[in-house]
């Protein structure tokens, strides 16, 4: 996920503090939502061994099921992202989800 550790006392406000028998022990910055995408897209293209855009159209639309699953199109240019990320345009990746839908 791309998550940081750090010391309590550098945490922020949007930090994650685990404490540990009542005592701070370490704090978790998370990415921002728009981080973790790019980390997903490249763990899906290690996965599969090729870029994702090297893949057939039907390899593609599962890639888009699987990120819209994990809200990938809830970030602000999700769409965008994963459009240059599979070499397709933006519309294409519309259809993708529309055609789920239908």
């Amino acid at each position: 996920m791309g998550g940081e550790m750090l010391p309590p006392d550098e945490a922020g406000p949007d930090d994650v503090v685990l404490s540990w028998h009542g005592a701070d022990v370490v704090a978790v910055r998370l990415p921002q939502l728009a981080d973790s995408l790019d980390h997903i897209l490249a763990a899906m293209e290690r996965k599969r061994g090729k870029p994702l855009a090297d893949l057939d159209r039907k390899a593609k639309q599962e890639v888009v099921r699987i990120l819209e699953a994990r809200g990938a199109f809830s970030v602000r240019h999700g769409v965008e992202t994963v459009a240059s990320a599979l070499g397709v345009s933006r519309f294409t990746v519309y259809n993708y989800l529309n055609r789920d839908k239908a």
